[in-house]
């Protein structure tokens, strides 16, 4: 199973990440976060490192020409659009780039109904829990209600997603919808402090769910 550690503000971190066999990491472009990693890292740092895992930026109604700027400066494999983003501008990245479009459900949301739009202009989806603002919010994804739905998208299962739950995961991965499911993304609960990661529990997290 694939994992990808999102909020990542330091260099040396993401090396570690790397050599312990995360898949993407994730470097957060929304100005308001405090993981913003426009206040810790350049891009040009970033692009010059020899990388395994992908790269995946992630933008909040960020506008086209800013977006791809950013793309070229930080090397971005994959860019993650976590705001208001209509399927047109997410046709038009995806000519460029592969794109993530986020959704943020709460419990009653028709799953299928509201991603149905973005079927055909961007490449996967991630679910995350719905909150106010805009971003994560650290709280817990039901998954199960994705369980009788007919996502036809490779997806990023987010929302909340502790060093404890390994094991529902690996429960989860066996439903027929899980087919589609192509990353777990982690963030908060495996900090210290906002974009500092607690690595032994990344590395442990990682070790129980590719085993």
């Amino acid at each position: 199973m694939r994992v990808k550690v999102c909020g990542m503000t330091q260099l040396e971190q993401v090396r570690q990440l790397d050599e312990m066999g995360v898949d993407f990491a994730g470097f957060i472009f929304y100005q308001r976060s405090p993981r913003f990693v426009g206040r810790f890292l350049t891009g040009q740092k970033l692009k010059q490192e020899k990388l395994h895992l992908g790269k995946v930026g992630v933008f909040v109604n960020a506008g086209y020409d800013e977006l791809m700027k950013e793309v070229d400066e930080y090397g971005l494999d994959m860019v993650q659009l976590h705001g208001d983003e209509t399927p047109r501008f997410c046709e038009r990245v995806a000519n460029y780039i592969t794109v993530i479009k986020v959704f943020r459900l709460g419990d009653n949301d028709p799953v299928e109904w509201i991603i149905k739009p973005f079927e055909d202009y961007s490449d996967m989806f991630l679910f995350d829990t719905e909150g106010a603002g805009y971003g994560g919010t650290g709280k817990k994804f039901n998954w199960d209600m994705l369980k009788d739905k007919a996502i036809n998208k490779l997806f990023f299962l987010s929302g909340g997603i502790e060093p404890s739950d390994a094991g529902q995961l690996k429960i989860f991965a066996k439903e027929p919808v899980a087919k589609k499911l192509f990353s777990i993304d982690i963030n908060s609960k495996f900090e210290t402090n906002p974009g500092v990661k607690d690595l032994g529990k990344v590395k442990e997290f990682v070790g129980k769910l590719k085993t």
